[in-house]
């Protein structure tokens, strides 16, 4: 039996929602941008008005500007669009038990088995369509499709407010003479290795040697060919499906660029303090500490180290990435990003080897200190107790509502 398969893209969707909010931004070109102050000075989403000037999502601010000098720009708000994401996926439950985010903005359905109960997927499809523009004021595109690749290509084929159907009798017509690039999985990366061999459609994709593509791309080429010729059978996944995390990690761009060590160090303890709580939240322990640092040039360079034992303590973890920083930054240039990441991690029971020169008594004293810290936090908020040299100025942004994104494409 073939599968139905939905994928649910809200289009423009920061955009849209600040439209919704305030309709007086409708007869604009609108873009919502992050914060120039906070360096984060770039287009997040803009509607299909700003769009026919050609401004583009990671345009900076002054480019988007030079595009369209009627561009009306606004601030995101995170909590608005976190709010009606949770209501389309309310939505779509109606449906079905199986909706899989793949983004804010974006929901993978499986209604295979219910056109006895809702009709065919088609009618589900501008069911689902013209319900979210009822309820919430936004308007989907929808793919339907028999596997989740073609459901999500097909979202992508026909906006705004469209239903595209793609059946297992006909994709090759419908779908082959389309660029390789709009196939999911297909990055920039992967696309100049597929220019080179004129690889240039989903066809082309379809009909080359899978050997040939896993020499050249490894694994994700073999996957490609599958998903090229429709053989794409991942699943998805139910609504209340947690993925097992397997790194806990926060980072920052900072206001002002970092220039020395001294200001690098609370920056780490800060984003630690998050790291710690998620461990706890989760249950697990860090093995190992990984950080990411991107100077004022744009430039990266990340190194990770084990840890002497699992912990969730975040001065601990935040000192193992401090002397790791220390070890291998060469400051040719002041920093601008620091992320930090709790790999390797374990379940907080598992049983912890310790050796002759490690100060049981004061590991065990921090971690005491660390649950009374957690403790007063839960009840008098984050900001209730803290390292007192994390009152001085860090150089950091202020925070914003949290954001899921997914973890992974497809199982």
């Amino acid at each position: 039996m073939n599968r139905s398969i939905l994928h649910c893209d809200m289009n423009n969707f920061y955009a849209s929602v600040e439209c919704m909010l305030d309709p007086s931004l409708r007869k604009y070109p609108v873009a919502v941008c992050g914060s120039v102050e906070e360096r984060h000075g770039i287009v997040l989403a803009k509607n299909y008005a700003a769009k026919s000037f050609d401004v583009k999502t990671g345009d900076a601010v002054w480019q988007a500007k030079q595009k369209c000098k009627d561009l009306v720009v606004v601030p995101p708000h995170y909590e608005e669009y976190i709010k009606y994401s949770k209501l389309a996926r309310n939505v779509y439950s109606r449906y079905t038990d199986q909706v899989e985010p793949y983004g804010m903005d974006e929901c993978w359905l499986d209604i295979s088995g219910t056109e006895h109960i809702f009709g065919s997927p088609e009618k589900v499809a501008n069911e689902i369509r013209e319900t979210i523009k009822f309820e919430l004021g936004l308007t989907i595109s929808v793919g339907v499709s028999f596997n989740k690749i073609f459901a999500k290509l097909g979202s992508d084929m026909k906006k705004p407010d469209a239903v595209t159907v793609i059946p297992p009798d006909t994709f090759r017509e419908k779908i082959w003479g389309l660029p390789a690039a709009d196939l999911l999985g297909v990055g920039r990366a992967t696309q100049r290795v597929l220019d080179s061999y004129c690889i240039k459609t989903i066809g082309d994709l379809a009909k080359t040697d899978p050997d040939f593509l896993k020499r050249k791309l490894g694994k994700n080429g073999t996957a490609l060919w599958q998903y090229a010729n429709g053989n794409d059978h991942s699943r998805v996944t139910k609504t209340d499906f947690v993925s097992p995390i397997k790194s806990v990690g926060h980072g920052i761009t900072t206001v002002k660029d970092l220039e020395k060590n001294e200001q690098v160090w609370p920056v780490f303890l800060e984003l630690t303090q998050d790291i710690g709580h998620k461990l706890r939240v989760h249950q697990k322990c860090a093995d190992g500490v990984a950080i990411h640092i991107r100077d004022n040039t744009l430039f990266s360079k990340q190194w990770q180290t084990k840890l002497d034992m699992p912990t969730q303590s975040p001065m601990l973890i935040a000192k193992a990435a401090f002397s790791l920083f220390e070890k291998r930054y060469d400051w040719k240039n002041p920093i601008r990003s620091v992320t930090i990441q709790a790999i390797n991690l374990v379940p907080q029971d598992t049983p912890r080897q310790i050796d002759l020169f490690m100060n049981v008594e004061r590991i065990e004293k921090l971690e005491k200190l660390d649950l009374c810290i957690e403790t007063i936090r839960q009840r008098f908020g984050k900001d209730s107790i803290k390292n007192g040299v994390l009152f001085q100025n860090l150089r950091m942004p202020p925070e914003r509502a949290e954001i899921t994104m997914p973890t992974g494409m497809l199982s």
